[in-house]
């Protein structure tokens, strides 16, 4: 395990890049701190409090203090890598304001791709990497605000599933990841994994949160992310290089995610934070 601190204080962030396989024992950590770390590469399967989630690709574990997990890697043989935010216990009081209790809001789990999130943890990551002229700091915090106002509250529950469909799924989602940018479709996918459409529609839903379909509609998400950050890219561009068919999808498709345009969310990756600032506060107003 590679790990890189960021930045250290009340919020600190860390890169973690883990290389353990299938052929690697299980670990258990334990968590010092509230914390959410978005996993922007790879997979691993993360069992607490008598749970397992699958983690993908735009997954977010969600960390309690004192909170262990056994993490484990048994469907991928390049590990994963996360960026993590890691909260002090005053600055989860003051994101969860007026929202009742933290505890209730940050309950250890694992959350599937979502957009919302998705979009604002790829953003982050450019930022790390200096991509972008915004801080990892207030991306952070967008990003925790974002978790508390949308999912904090919410069932974060996982369904219980076999080994072998879990396998299955994983498999499937690192297949889609790499064909993002190619036209799939269900039947496809169905194919790569061996399955019926139907069955493989069951069972990759059952397993990681979300259907195929909106797997990799993330996916191309997660990739036109980084390209936008790039202003040399025309955006048009950027959406057939991440997988859209047409220019007018990506820009429906990125708004619904981000709530802002892919030509506004290049303005606020190049710095100008009242975009991503509105938007969050609209977000948690409502």
């Amino acid at each position: 395990m590679h790990v890189t601190t960021l930045l250290q204080g009340p919020l600190t962030v860390v890169d973690y890049r883990c290389q353990s396989g299938p052929q690697d024992a299980p670990f258990v950590e334990v968590h010092g701190r509230h914390s959410l770390a978005y996993v922007r590469r790879g997979s691993f399967g993360y069992q607490t409090r008598g749970r397992r989630y699958e983690l993908i690709a735009g997954s977010v574990l969600v960390g309690r203090p004192g909170d262990e997990y056994l993490c484990s890697h048994d469907h991928h043989l390049c590990g994963d890598e996360c960026l993590s935010f890691h909260f002090a216990e005053e600055l989860v009081d003051e994101l969860a304001g007026a929202r009742r209790s933290a505890a209730s809001h940050w309950l250890a789990a694992g959350l599937p791709p979502l957009p919302e999130l998705m979009v604002l943890g790829e953003l982050a990551q450019a930022a790390a990497d200096g991509r972008s002229d915004l801080g990892v700091d207030e991306l952070g915090l967008l990003f925790a605000q974002r978790y508390l106002s949308a999912v904090g509250a919410g069932d974060t529950g996982a369904p219980r599933t076999q080994a072998r469909d879990r396998r299955r799924a994983i498999e499937a989602a690192l297949w889609l990841d790499a064909h993002a940018h190619e036209a799939v479709d269900l039947e496809r996918t169905a194919a790569s994994a061996g399955l019926s459409a139907f069955h493989f529609l069951r069972l990759f839903s059952a397993v990681l949160g979300v259907t195929p379909h909106q797997y990799l509609l993330r996916a191309r998400l997660r990739r036109a992310v980084p390209l936008l950050a790039d202003e040399g890219r025309p955006i048009t561009q950027v959406a057939y290089d991440s997988g859209f068919a047409d220019l007018s999808n990506f820009v429906r498709t990125f708004r619904r995610a981000a709530g802002v345009s892919p030509r506004g969310f290049r303005r606020a990756a190049r710095g100008d934070r009242k975009i991503l600032q509105e938007r969050i506060g609209a977000y948690v107003a409502g």
